[in-house]
C-alpha cells in the first residue's frame, strides 16, 4: 500500500459543556454513528476518523497540533452539532497547516414536529453552530471548503469525497519532484517558469540532470531485464510490425523497454515522481522516449515533453486527485472546423496517456521527423469520451494563472490510417469560438493536462488552497 492510499481525515465535532454530560454522551453517540456510515457508504475514497469532542480551546488546539504532525492525516472535516463558540477555534483554527471542510449538516433530517422540545433545541442547534463557526473561518481567511445537506444523502457525500481526493493531492503536492532530462526546448514561451515560485507556492521540486546522467542508467539495464519486461507487453498490447522485419521491430521496441527501466529506476532511486524529456536534447541516446513514457505516466508518473518541468509536475498532481483515472499530459494539435463538428485533435509526437484509450493499444514503430534518431515505438490507441476539464499552468513572470477549460471528449469515429499517435478528440464549451478565444485571450498553453475524472470545482478548491489565480471557461 502507498503512503497516498494510506491518508485519512479526522472527525472533529463541535459541541460545548453548557448542557452537561448527558448531552455530550448524545453528541458522540451522534458523531460515531455518522462516522461508521459514512465510512460504509463505498462513497469516500479515504477513511474518516471521529476524534474527542471538541468542547474547549485547549481540546481544539492540541487535536489540530497533531493533525499537523501526522502525515497520513491528509486533512479535517468539522461539524457543529450544537452551538460551539467560535472564539475557542481560533488558536487551533490558525495552527491547522491541513485542509479544512466544514460540513453544514445535523444528525436528524426533518425536524419531528411531534415531539419537539427547548431539550431537543438546544442540543441540535448545527444551524446556530454553523454561522458561529462560518464567521470565525472567514474572519480567519481559512479558505475551507462549506459542505451544506444531510449527511446521508449521496450528492453530499460526493462532495466531500471530491474534495477529499483534492486535500490529498494538496498534501501530495510538496512531495513533487520533477526530473529534468536536458533543458527545456529552445525558443518556446510556454515551458519557462520560476522554479523557486513553484516550489514556495506549490511544493514542487524541479531538478536538472544531463542527458548523460539517464544515459548510464540505460547502459546498466540487463538484457534480461528487457526481455521480461518485452514479454509483458506481449500480453497487454497488440503488436503492429507495419512494413517492418520483426526482428527490427522488436529491436526497437526493446529499445524503449530499456529506457522504461532506466528512467523509472533513476526516478525511484532519486525520489521523482515526474519527468520531461525534450527531443532536443538526445546525446547518447538511440531514440526519443515514447512507448517508455507513456508506459510511465500509466504507472502514476507526472510528464510532459519539451522539458515543461510546470506540466509534467500538474500532471502529476491531477494523477494523485483522480487516482490516475483517465488523467494525462497533452497538447493541441489541430482543429476541425467542419461547421456544427467543431472540435480540437490532442495528441503528441509520441507520448500520449495510455489512462485515456478507449479501445486496447497497439504497439507501433514509425519515424520521427524531429529529433534525428531511430524510428521509436510508441502504443497507438482512440480516446475516451467523457466530460472532464483541461487545465494549463501559466507563469506571468509577477504570478502563476491556471487556466480551466471544462471539454466533452468523444471517441473518434473516422479512421486514421496514417496517423501512427494515440488521438484524442474533444470538444470546448461553452462552444468553439468562445472558448478556444477565452483560452488564448487568457494565455493558455498548448501543453495541458486532462481529466475525465475531475471537475472545475475540485481545480478551483486546489486553486484556493494555495492562493492560484485561476480562470474558468464554460
Amino acid at each position: 500500500m502507498s503512503a497516498i492510499e494510506k491518508k485519512e481525515f479526522w472527525f472533529i465535532v463541535g459541541s460545548q459543556h453548557l448542557y452537561g454530560e448527558e448531552a455530550l454522551a448524545e453528541v458522540k453517540a451522534h458523531a460515531q454513528t455518522m462516522t461508521d456510515a459514512l465510512n460504509e457508504s463505498g462513497v469516500l475514497p479515504y477513511p474518516v476518523i471521529l476524534q474527542d469532542l471538541a468542547v474547549n480551546t485547549d481540546k481544539i488546539t492540541n487535536i489540530m497540533k497533531e493533525v499537523n504532525y501526522r502525515d497520513e492525516v491528509a486533512g479535517v472535516i468539522t461539524w457543529m452539532h450544537t452551538f460551539s463558540p467560535a472564539k475557542m477555534w481560533i488558536r487551533g483554527t490558525k495552527l491547522l497547516q491541513k485542509p479544512l471542510l466544514h460540513l453544514a449538516t445535523q444528525f436528524n433530517e426533518s425536524i419531528p414536529w411531534e415531539s419537539i422540545d427547548m431539550d431537543f433545541m438546544n442540543l441540535n442547534q448545527s444551524a446556530h453552530g454553523d454561522r458561529e463557526y462560518g464567521f470565525i473561518n472567514a474572519r480567519l481567511n481559512k479558505k475551507n471548503k462549506v459542505v451544506v445537506g444531510h449527511w446521508e444523502r449521496a450528492e453530499v457525500q460526493k462532495q466531500i469525497a471530491e474534495w477529499m481526493d483534492v486535500a490529498v493531492a494538496y498534501n501530495e503536492s510538496f512531495n513533487i519532484k520533477v526530473a529534468r532530462f536536458g533543458d527545456n526546448m529552445r525558443h518556446v514561451g510556454v515551458t519557462e517558469g520560476d522554479k523557486v515560485e513553484a516550489q514556495i507556492q506549490f511544493g514542487w521540486t524541479v531538478d536538472y540532470f544531463g542527458i548523460g546522467d539517464l544515459v548510464q542508467y540505460v547502459d546498466a539495464v540487463k538484457d534480461g531485464e528487457v526481455d521480461a519486461l518485452f514479454e509483458e507487453y506481449a500480453g497487454l498490447y497488440e503488436f503492429d510490425y507495419g512494413t517492418y522485419r520483426k526482428e527490427n521491430w522488436e529491436a526497437s521496441v526493446k529499445v524503449q523497454a530499456k529506457y522504461e527501466i532506466a528512467i523509472k529506476r533513476f526516478l525511484d532511486e532519486g525520489g521523482y515522481n515526474a519527468f520531461t524529456t525534450n527531443f532536443e536534447d538526445l546525446y547518447g541516446m538511440k531514440q526519443l522516449p515514447g512507448l517508455a513514457v507513456q508506459r510511465l505516466m500509466a504507472q502514476e508518473y507526472g510528464f510532459a515533453a519539451e522539458g515543461d518541468w510546470k506540466t509534467a509536475a500538474l500532471d502529476r498532481l491531477l494523477k494523485v486527485m483522480s487516482h490516475n483515472q483517465s488523467t494525462g499530459f497533452m497538447e493541441d494539435y489541430t482543429y476541425e472546423l467542419a461547421a456544427g463538428q467543431e472540435a480540437i485533435l490532442q495528441s503528441h509526437m509520441l507520448e500520449v496517456d495510455p489512462t485515456l484509450a478507449s479501445n486496447k493499444p497497439k504497439i507501433v514503430v514509425s519515424p520521427l521527423g524531429i529529433g534525428d534518431r531511430e524510428d521509436p515505438a510508441r502504443l497507438v490507441f482512440d480516446g475516451k469520451a467523457g466530460d472532464g476539464v483541461v487545465v494549463s499552468m501559466a507563469d506571468f513572470g509577477t504570478h502563476y494563472k491556471l487556466l480551466i477549460n471544462e471539454v466533452a471528449a468523444f471517441e473518434p469515429t473516422i479512421p486514421a490510417p496514417k496517423l501512427p499517435v494515440a488521438r484524442i478528440l474533444w470538444e470546448v464549451k461553452p462552444n468553439f469560438h468562445d472558448g478556444v478565444k477565452a483560452w488564448i485571450e487568457n494565455g493558455g498553453g498548448h501543453h495541458t493536462v486532462v481529466s475525465l475524472n475531475l471537475t472545475t470545482d475540485q481545480m478551483i478548491a486546489y486553486a484556493t488552497l494555495v492562493d492560484l489565480e485561476y480562470v474558468v471557461i464554460k
